[in-house]
């Protein structure tokens, strides 16, 4: 582990214009999390910061369309993300934001500080308005057609629906979403910090100082620095962000992007205003980012450079683990349309399954490649692993306990090679749980954890405690023993992934945990222990008072050590760890993602409806003269065999009887078409299909979205009617 003195940890800050969702979740704030509460069970003087983040055009827009304030806007959100947050167990040190007080302090003496040093460059470029809104436009305030797939809600930086990245140029027929008149192009200056002037020195930094970050990181980055870095503006027109802090500024904020990552450093400086700097400016702080792959470039090339064009002592990250992006259901996640699943709904819809979505989403978690949700998988975490295994392991070893030594930790006898067996894996284990945990391979070290709940399920089950109680208490008390260490080992190893479990299981045990150093309550604890190999007192530190906790205490050194638990320890009524989720519970989730998917496939449809295919181009009027379109009736029909689309039709021209073979059997059956008035291009040149002659073709017009339907008369006509 690195021998840094104290570890800070930063997570992404949410965008607050909406709920957090499991893409966020699985791909920034639960692997933080567990990271964090290794570190701290370790011993380790670890900060954990994150926030809302407060500002840029997404949220005036919302607040636009909702009537209100932005303000309102991130008031509101900002509490959804944060209780959401808590409720599953992410518990910052700070959880701040970028709307308050210090932030804004903090972010304009950083914007101010590199002007009046000359870090920023000026430009003068023209940009997008919209003259009876009277502000200039951001990208996201343009929308227009997709040039690419013609979806008519693309906006000036993205289409959604194909995902492809546009510019307000590029889209078809653009207007404003503020006042929906067509933007006009206005000068506007900008500052702009010019990344290229700190390209070689990202080079060295990366590039050769840091091959062991995650290869989509390196990747990433090293793609930007080849493709060579051009200046990036931080300011913009806007009426809702951090003012510009210099004359001559007058309606321009600071860009989110710029703005943003300063967040770190103004909540680190709102929780800790007397001792802020030694987490940001020594070089005894280890700097660890958490952050999705979206966001790689601003934590890796921008607020880098930021901190090094700042100077006065800032460090630079040590490690940026970004994860890939979570998928639901075989679908990409879309806020937009509502395929989610949001925080704070799971946590109403599962109550105390806290765990089950932590767990599911570290064992499906986007390390490497984007991964997939599923609430099947879900169920089958749940109730095959979780509930079938650790807890149905928990369940024996404390209810036997109680069955056959009155609630008290038996002791331990000779032990046999199955019992040998079993306390030698556990180091093993532990030892690979922190290589990955260290490396960032939650995924892995989960695996590890579990693989403890393995081997304690397998014991009981192999041992059979229940029927050596009827001939051999002195061995029952063996595996018991074994049992309820493994399971104190699992109250520590599964700390990170699963703690609300981890602490139910503590409680069963009557034992504690030591957590370490909590920021929050300014608290510090001390541990002595008083046995080799045991469990510890614990002391606490709060405000210069030594106030003592009895009982039994672990930390992670403790955890597949033998005998932690001594003989004749009380343990606590057996409860249940996890309960299995039944099917109606899962249905209810399919059905609802079932709705949202049918309700944005019928608006497609709807949408591809109205498409016009566009017009062919001219022809004289002596062409189309030498049509000879009739109207006439069918005869008979029936599908041309060993064939999904062609029906032969039997015609009635008025002029003669005649075959055509046409391609229509996708939209009408062949008892649909007899008796049908149709019109028919009647002097087409005969074609064989399928080795039939036909003379001729049906008129049909075709929508948008494929569907086809044919031309007929408004009223009936006799066969041989000339249509021009």
């Amino acid at each position: 582990m690195n021998d840094k003195k104290r570890i800070l940890v930063t997570c992404a800050l949410p965008y607050a214009n909406g709920p957090v969702h499991i893409g966020h979740l699985a791909g920034v704030y639960v692997p933080a999390d567990i990271y964090v509460r290794y570190l701290r069970m370790r011993g380790k003087d670890v900060l954990y910061v994150c926030g809302s983040d407060e500002h840029g055009v997404p949220i005036t827009i919302k607040a636009r369309e909702q009537g209100c304030s932005p303000q309102d806007i991130v008031d509101r959100y900002h509490k959804i993300i944060k209780d959401s947050f808590s409720g599953l167990g992410i518990n910052f040190d700070i959880y701040g934001r970028t709307s308050s007080r210090v932030h804004e302090e903090g972010a304009s003496e950083f914007f101010r500080k590199l002007y009046e040093q000359g870090k920023f460059i000026t430009r003068e470029s023209e940009q997008y308005y919209d003259p009876e809104a009277k502000t200039f436009l951001a990208d996201r305030y343009i929308v227009g057609t997709c040039p690419k797939c013609g979806n008519e809600g693309a906006y000036g930086d993205q289409c959604e629906k194909c995902g492809s990245t546009l510019s307000p140029e590029e889209l078809i027929n653009p207007h404003s979403k503020l006042s929906g008149a067509t933007p006009q192009k206005r000068k506007t200056t900008h500052w702009y910090l010019p990344l290229q002037d700190y390209e070689q020195w990202l080079r060295d930094w990366i590039l050769e100082g840091h091959k062991e970050w995650r290869s989509n990181v390196y990747g990433q980055v090293k793609s930007w620095l080849d493709g060579g870095l051009q200046p990036r503006a931080v300011t913009r027109d806007l009426d809702w962000g951090v003012p510009v802090p210099v004359e001559g500024a007058e309606g321009k904020v600071l860009y989110v992007w710029f703005d943003a990552p300063i967040g770190y450093i103004s909540n680190t400086r709102e929780l800790l205003p007397q001792s802020w700097e030694k987490w940001w400016k020594s070089e005894e702080t280890r700097l660890v980012h958490f952050i999705g792959k979206d966001n790689i470039v601003f934590h890796c090339i921008v607020f880098p450079s930021m901190l090094k064009a700042y100077g006065d002592g800032y460090i630079l990250p040590d490690n940026v683990p970004a994860n890939e992006f979570l998928n639901l259901e075989g679908d990409k996640i879309s806020t937009s349309r509502g395929w989610a699943v949001w925080a704070h709904e799971y946590l109403e819809q599962f109550p105390g399954n806290e765990d089950v979505i932590r767990y599911t989403l570290t064992a499906n978690a986007p390390e490497t490649k984007d991964n997939d949700f599923s609430w099947k998988d879900f169920q089958a975490r749940n109730n095959s692993e979780l509930v079938a295994i650790f807890g149905n392991f928990v369940n024996r070893a404390v209810v036997l306990t109680h069955k056959y030594f009155g609630g008290k930790v038996p002791a331990c006898g000779e032990l046999l090679d199955i019992d040998k067996e079993v306390v030698a894996a556990i180091p093993a284990l532990k030892a690979s749980m922190e290589k990955n945990l260290e490396g960032y391979r939650f995924r892995d070290a989960l695996k590890d954890a579990m693989g403890i709940a393995r081997l304690g399920n397998k014991y009981i089950s192999d041992t059979e405690p229940w029927k050596v109680a009827k001939t051999d208490m002195e061995r029952t008390a063996t595996i018991l023993n074994i049992s309820l260490q493994i399971c104190a080992d699992l109250s520590v190893a599964f700390e990170p992934f699963t703690p609300f479990a981890a602490g139910r299981l503590r409680k069963m045990l009557g034992v504690e945990l030591d957590a370490g150093f909590d920021h929050r309550r300014g608290e510090q604890q001390t541990v002595n222990t008083f046995a080799e190999g045991e469990g510890r007192a614990i002391h606490t530190v709060h405000e210069g008072d030594t106030v003592s906790r009895s009982g039994l205490v672990l930390d992670w050194e403790l955890l597949g050590r033998p005998q932690i638990l001594p003989a004749g320890h009380a343990i606590g009524e057996p409860e249940l760890l996890f309960e299995k989720i039944d099917d109606a519970q899962i249905d209810a989730q399919t059905a609802r993602l079932e709705a949202i998917r049918a309700e944005r496939i019928a608006r497609e449809k709807a949408e591809e409806a109205k498409k016009v295919a566009p017009q062919k181009e001219e022809c004289s009027f002596e062409d189309f003269e030498k049509m000879d379109i009739r109207t006439a009736t069918v005869l008979a029909a029936e599908r041309v065999p060993k064939t999904d689309k062609l029906l032969k039709l039997s015609i009635d021209t008025g002029i003669d009887k005649r075959t055509i073979v046409s391609g229509i059997a996708e939209y009408y059956a062949p008892e649909d078409m007899v008796g049908k008035q149709i019109c028919i291009l009647a002097n087409l040149k005969p074609r064989v299909i399928r080795g039939i002659e036909s003379r001729g073709m049906i008129l049909m017009a075709k929508q948008g979205d494929g569907k086809m339907r044919f031309i007929t008369p408004q009223e009936v006509l006799g066969n041989g009617s000339q249509v021009g």
